[in-house]
């Protein structure tokens, strides 16, 4: 199912008569809130003395950029380059004189133009004054987007590495810690080349808790894990790094910028964005229709198809007991759940989708075909993993449709395969690229 319009506001469906419809007003209420262009001008300063520069990376570092020419005066210099996923390059509205360019480049692996790209923003701001401003944007993806592998790793150990992450289970906090101390360009590195000119970032939270200096690894930041904390992080999912690598973690040769370093004395940090915020958009999306809303947290991680039961047994809760809410209601939350990839049997096929997907085939094992409840889960940058859908759908009779087909949900789960599920379902749910990212995005509606 393909969801219509998410930049322009419309009346709320029915929530009775066409609940996923309302679902998805709820996702556009929540992206809406994201978009920088709605929420970046109120962080720009006046132009410099000298000149401005534009970098930055991540799945909205399009609409950033845009952003930023549409709301910087017109007679003031501005140039800038900043590095976006495939695909993620906003139109250009009609009559904007582009000043800042745009590049793109692989997520969630890096490939050889993301190196590029991070060459060239770490060689741009060179030669720049204390009288001059870089303007840094940053949003979640970036720490794929922007790559530029430590001294004696080659792109595809950084690749390798980067998929056994993805692959392990493992946080967005403890795959972060890793990248920062495998890069030259993140960890704070980024600021080290633009001083000593004054430097503002402005981001986009797709983290749980905010934190500035996991969001996109943070290149303008600075840093407080260690090479200790990374190597810690490898051995506990047995990944392997080049001998040369894992000796300069453990000789400290590859430490991330850390507080009180110099480099940022001269530096601002705003989040423009927040997982918080628009979840605060869908709940209030949802009271104006007149439904009560509860906002369970933005910072749920955990493994997706567990999050999945856990949301599951409070819905049952809900429809069956009356507890802890009265339903009709709409219970929302945010955060980066994680998939840990099973292993194939030999000749199995492979599985597609991502952490929404999952969290979908959890949910809706757990829900055993409840009455009452539908259920929206996705990413809100549109892309669910790497497939083509944001997301998926939850009825009560998803189990019973899958049935007359002669699937077996636990076959899906056992090989990850949220996409072949729900596709087979016609429960996929597909917005395209958004052009901001606050991380996942779930809604329980029970009727």
């Amino acid at each position: 199912m393909t969801n219509p319009s998410l930049h322009t506001p419309s009346a709320a469906p029915d929530p009775a008569s066409a609940p996923l419809e309302f679902l998805q007003h709820l996702y556009a209420a929540a992206v809406r809130r994201a978009m920088p262009l709605h929420t970046l001008g109120a962080f720009l300063p006046p132009p410099p003395k000298g000149r401005t520069v534009v970098v930055g990376a991540g799945k909205a570092a399009g609409a950033m950029a845009h952003a930023v020419e549409a709301l910087w005066p017109q007679d003031a210099p501005l140039t800038g380059l900043v590095v976006t996923r495939y695909g993620h390059t906003p139109p250009r509205p009609e009559g904007l004189a582009q000043r800042i360019e745009i590049l793109e480049s692989s997520h969630p692996v890096p490939d050889a133009a993301g190196v590029a790209a991070a060459e060239r923003i770490m060689a741009f701001p060179q030669g720049l004054t204390a009288d001059d401003l870089v303007l840094c944007l940053i949003s979640g993806g970036g720490s794929s987007l922007l790559t530029l592998p430590a001294e004696g790793m080659l792109l595809s150990d950084k690749q390798r590495v980067n998929q056994a992450l993805l692959d392990s289970g493992a946080n967005i906090v403890e795959m972060n810690c890793v990248r920062k101390h495998l890069s030259r360009i993140k960890g704070g590195r980024l600021a080290a080349a633009c001083a000593p000119a004054r430097m503002l970032t402005l981001l986009i939270s797709d983290v749980p808790g905010d934190e500035a200096s996991v969001i996109a690894s943070g290149p303008t930041v600075p840093d407080d894990s260690t090479c200790a904390d990374a190597l810690a992080i490898l051995a506990r999912y047995r990944i392997e790094v080049p001998r040369e690598v894992m000796a300069q973690l453990h000789s400290g040769a590859l430490e991330s910028r850390k507080p009180g370093d110099a480099v940022f004395s001269n530096s601002e940090v705003h989040l423009i964005a927040t997982p918080q915020q628009s979840l605060d958009a869908a709940a209030a999306a949802a009271r104006a229709a007149g439904l009560a809303a509860y906002i369970l947290s933005d910072e749920i991680e955990g493994e997706s198809r567990e999050v999945g039961k856990v949301h599951a047994a409070l819905a049952r809760a809900v429809a069956l007991k009356g507890q802890p809410f009265q339903k009709p209601c709409v219970i929302l939350s945010g955060g980066e759940t994680t998939v840990t990839i099973r292993a194939r049997m030999p000749g199995a096929p492979k599985g597609r989708g991502g952490r929404a997907g999952e969290f979908c085939m959890g949910l809706a094992q757990a829900l055993q075909g409840q009455s009452g409840v539908y259920a929206l889960a996705a990413d809100t940058d549109g892309i669910d993993g790497v497939e083509d859908n944001a997301g998926a759908y939850v009825t009560p009779d998803t189990l019973t449709q899958a049935s007359e087909k002669s699937m077996k949900l636990s076959t899906y789960l056992d090989r990850n395969d949220a996409y072949g599920f729900f596709d087979a379902l016609g429960a996929l749910f597909v917005t395209g690229p958004t052009h901001t990212n606050v991380n996942d995005f779930r809604a329980l509606l029970i009727l």
